[in-house]
């Protein structure tokens, strides 16, 4: 067994202990991205949320519900919201960084344009308010609510900070708490209150998905910089080409000296890039440990995360979750 297959096994074992709930997830979601007057909607909508996408943000919404004794039925529209609030920021974000390609296939903006992926994003978000709505749980919908407002800012502070070298790691950590860790901890804390989890257990369940979130998001920088292209869905060095002052190079600049300053200067602010950059890019960040540094943020936060659950029940779906903190980190051991 390979270790990517060895590796892809908590995702696989909490898909399959979540699969009849996830099954009407899918349902609830398919029914609510139609649209009778509009069939552009579900035509772009499909083609994103029927990419493959391995829908972790709702199945951690039902397996923090699970872990809490809830047997339904409304962790199913919290979660069908939060796949909705998901792919309506990726319809957005594809517009935003004009990217070309989103898990291995080409972007709705590409297939379609822009004003396409703007409207249809703007009606999931439509559509999510009104699942969330539906359980009568004003706690739940409050959560949820600050989480697509959360979102909305991180993915603004990030235009500004990431292409300004006085972006530090604490400015940082903001916009992955905004655009990545909100939803994160948005899904696991809702499944707790919809279950009527007591307030420490909550706490550790927003914990646990905010930990994930910086934990995953982090990785996903990391890979931009050296993944398979098949295995991050995108193409190695689209960060740098985008100017996005991420962690790795975030690290690199504080260590630069006053060349390789000027250097990040010309290609991240300034945007002007040529032929070899991206290999100089490469070499500057092995020069200083970046990539390594990074990586063992990543694997702190993987901890926290795993910490966060040992004030949970017992309960297998945990145990699932603790592994699925490891299978994240493991694509960049």
């Amino acid at each position: 067994m390979g270790v990517q297959e060895n590796m892809q096994k908590p995702l696989d074992r909490l898909s399959e202990a979540l699969s009849a709930e996830m099954d009407a997830v899918n349902t609830l979601i398919r029914q609510r991205m139609s649209s009778e007057h509009a069939p552009r909607i579900p035509e772009v909508t499909a083609h994103l949320i029927e990419a493959g996408g391995k829908r972790l943000r709702p199945m951690l919404t039902l397996a923090a519900a699970r872990i809490m004794g809830y047997d339904g039925p409304f962790h199913v529209h919290l979660a069908a919201t939060v796949e909705f609030i998901h792919t309506a920021t990726l319809l957005h974000d594809d517009v935003v960084d004009e990217s070309r390609q989103r898990r291995g296939r080409p972007t709705a903006n590409l297939l379609w344009d822009n004003k396409s992926s703007v409207l249809v994003g703007d009606y999931l978000f439509a559509r999510s308010f009104q699942l969330m709505v539906e359980p009568g749980n004003l706690r739940t919908l409050e959560i949820l609510s600050n989480a697509a407002a959360t979102i909305a800012e991180g993915e603004v502070l990030q235009l500004t900070a990431a292409q300004d070298l006085r972006t530090d790691e604490a400015i940082y950590l903001k916009v992955v708490r905004g655009k990545t860790a909100a939803l994160f901890s948005a899904a696991t804390e809702v499944g707790g209150v919809i279950a009527g989890a007591g307030p420490d257990q909550v706490q550790a369940l927003f914990d646990y998905g905010d930990a994930l979130g910086i934990s995953f998001q982090i990785v996903d920088d990391l890979l931009d910089y050296g993944g398979a292209t098949e295995t991050i869905g995108k193409n190695v060095g689209d960060d740098f080409r985008e100017r996005k002052l991420t962690l790795p190079v975030i690290k690199a600049v504080a260590r630069a000296d006053a060349p390789e300053r000027a250097f990040w200067s010309r290609v991240i602010e300034a945007g002007d890039q040529q032929d070899g950059d991206l290999e100089r890019a490469l070499g500057l960040l092995a020069r200083h440990g970046a990539m390594e540094a990074a990586r063992a943020d990543a694997l702190g936060w993987s901890a926290k995360a795993k910490a966060a659950l040992t004030k949970l029940p017992p309960h297998s779906i945990r145990d699932m979750l603790a592994d699925m903190a490891d299978f994240v980190v493991s694509r960049v051991a």
